[in-house]
């Protein structure tokens, strides 16, 4: 069925026995497709049917839809023209995980991050009526997501003004970890009460005959859902409510989404569905399948094991630590397993806090642990904490409270793309007052490292890549606040490297064969101003190295720092330029972005020839 479909058109033509079989087939190749490439699986399968109703009942030609995080868009992708793209998903120069407004007319917004498709939505739902146009709008979001603040903020706006939106709510019980919270045991109560949706229609039904009841049937119905769901969510906002609906029942969806285009003002469409579906290992273990490598179908089992991560060894280092040090939690907004935590979740689990996808919320709420004495770490994927910009300064470095954040996938992360890439941390912290940012070389330095952010009392950020360490590095055993380590000595050149890329310097004074001297900044504020006194007075070259942007990243402290010291010599920056950074392995970005060890290797060259004339 899969090859008759030219494009989504078609589908409107099929019964529902070859939408079935479409189904079917959807599932098949996305399987197999992504066994080869890695991407987003469990996700993607649980929404098969739910996709095709929207292409039976809409039209994307006209209509506008947004998809909240952007990772369950695949059979989206699939059906408007982008089959061929999946051979090279999330491949250098090849299709994105996620929207992208470059590669289709029908990817209508960028995403990557949760909780924003009813806020870009409403935005094109308030312009499609100043501009007098008529169509639908539509956000995509999952329950998981709703655990997100920005979505109450839209939400709020949305009932206020009774915009016409369409909201879908795609229940799958869980994000990328399990769901949390009350708003996740309200959806619980809400599935159950099928009474409640089967009384619920007849009401409407009755609505539509006899106007002249409405207020009679308008008491039965608060009534009915008092005495069913103990609570209104949405209606009390003003936006009308529809479900629980079967999310893999195409004749159910399409009774409800031609019934609901007819709607004026907002409306929300509950739908379940089955993270998973149609791939047993998927269904079993949906987490696991939620992003995943290339791996054999057969078995479900992923063809390139992973070994210690930075990930692991930061939670292995929070479980030994918390054994010394009792007033020492642990907090992830929806990322447990993903940032190492879900052993200290097992051994401590009245000191493990999973706050949702609410990064904003979860800042703060750490600042309020460490304002009662407690040591609160945060530990969050680098272009997550993003979000959270005004609450780090606002709410912890102006009060000067002991937080720390445990900064994941910094630096270029790969295959996720523009969204994801961590390149931004080491610039937006480092204009924090009282904001203390160390970084390690290597995985043995997670644990003297948080040692040392214990001890600090007051902002730290320790920063760290995706991954594993690329060389063996003989790791520091104490750091000392903005002290940095001579790991290679030499002459003439002297190379600040942070974090990973103190590995690839190493490489590359090996491949120059130049005497250089190649030092661990793992200070990034303060650096370390004595050293660099001594290199003036040593009449250095000085390069920096970072995987960062580098506007305002490390080199432009370093930078500020020696003009103020009046260094008149040039120093030599290498990191990312002011843009986005595309998908593609790491090694391929690095190359793209001039920062691999043989871009490393030329730079030395190039200022030990100036440096001899």
């Amino acid at each position: 069925m899969l090859e008759k479909i030219k494009d989504f058109h078609d589908i409107k033509d099929l019964d529902y026995k070859e939408l079935s079989y479409l189904a079917d087939d959807i599932r098949e190749f996305l399987i197999e497709s992504i066994s080869k490439t890695g991407g987003h699986l469990a996700s993607n399968l649980g929404i098969v049917e739910l996709t095709l109703s929207l292409f039976r009942n809409f039209d994307f030609d006209q209509d506008k839809i947004v998809f909240d995080v952007g990772h369950q868009s695949y059979v989206y992708k699939l059906l408007t023209g982008r089959k061929e793209g999946f051979k090279t998903l999330r491949q250098f120069h090849g299709m994105s995980g996620f929207p992208k407004r470059n590669e289709s007319k029908y990817d209508f917004f960028e995403t990557g991050h949760s909780s924003t498709s009813i806020s870009a939505a409403l935005g094109m739902a308030r312009a499609r009526d100043l501009k007098k146009e008529n169509h639908h709008v539509i956000a995509f979001i999952g329950d998981g997501a709703l655990t997100g603040g920005m979505v109450y903020e839209a939400l709020n706006d949305v009932g206020d003004h009774k915009t016409n939106l369409i909201i879908i709510l795609n229940d799958n019980e869980m994000s990328i970890s399990n769901n949390v919270g009350g708003l996740s045991n309200h959806f619980n109560n809400i599935r159950i009460s099928s009474s409640y949706n089967k009384l619920k229609e007849k009401v409407h039904l009755k609505l539509d005959k006899k106007r002249k009841v409405v207020n009679t049937i308008h008491r039965l119905k608060s009534a009915v859902k008092s005495l069913f769901v103990n609570s209104s969510f949405f209606e009390d906002l003003g936006i009308k409510y529809i479900g629980v609906m079967d999310g893999h029942n195409l004749k159910e969806l399409d009774h409800v989404f031609k019934k609901v285009k007819n709607y004026q003002g907002p409306v929300v469409i509950h739908v379940a569905t089955k993270k998973g579906l149609g791939y047993t290992p998927a269904m079993e273990n949906p987490g696991a399948f939620h992003a995943v490598g290339p791996f054999d179908i057969a078995t479900g089992e992923a063809k390139k094991k992973g070994g210690i991560t930075y990930s692991s060894a930061f939670g292995t280092s929070m479980v030994n630590l918390a054994k010394k040090e009792e007033n020492l939690v642990a907090i992830t907004a929806a990322m447990t397993s993903g940032t190492g935590l879900s052993s200290f979740q097992k051994e401590y689990p009245s000191r493990f806090f999973d706050v949702g996808i609410a990064e904003e919320h979860a800042t703060t709420f750490a600042a309020g642990l460490a304002s009662q004495g407690l040591i609160p770490v945060f530990a969050v994927y680098s272009t997550f904490l993003q979000r959270a910009f005004d609450q780090i300064i606002h709410d912890v470095c102006m009060p000067n409270l002991p937080v720390i954040f445990a900064l994941d996938r910094a630096g270029i992360v790969g295959n996720d793309g523009e969204t994801h890439q961590g390149v931004f941390d080491l610039s937006y912290l480092s204009l924090m007052p009282n904001m203390t940012i160390v970084v390690p070389k290597c995985m043995g330095e997670m644990e003297p490292i948080l040692e040392f952010a214990i001890q600090k009392k007051s902002p730290v950020a320790i920063r760290y890549p995706r991954g594993g360490d690329d060389m063996k590095l003989k790791a520091l055993k104490k750091f000392t606040l903005g002290k940095w380590e001579v790991v290679s000595k030499g002459e003439k050149i002297a190379i600040l490297a942070v974090g990973k890329m103190v590995g690839k310097a190493l490489l590359a004074k090996e491949k120059s064969k130049e005497n250089i001297e190649v030092i661990n900044a793992c200070f990034v504020k303060p650096i370390d101003e004595k050293m660099l006194d001594e290199l003036i007075k040593r009449k250095m070259t000085i390069m920096t190295l970072e995987d960062n942007t580098l506007k305002n990243g490390f080199s432009s402290q370093v930078l500020s720092c020696l003009n103020q010291k009046g260094y008149s010599s040039k120093v030599h920056m290498m990191g990312y330029q002011d843009h986005f950074i595309e998908h593609g392995s790491v090694e391929e970005l690095y190359t793209l972005e001039h920062i691999n060890v043989e871009d490393i290797v030329e730079k030395i060259k190039e200022i030990s020839k100036v440096n001899k004339m």
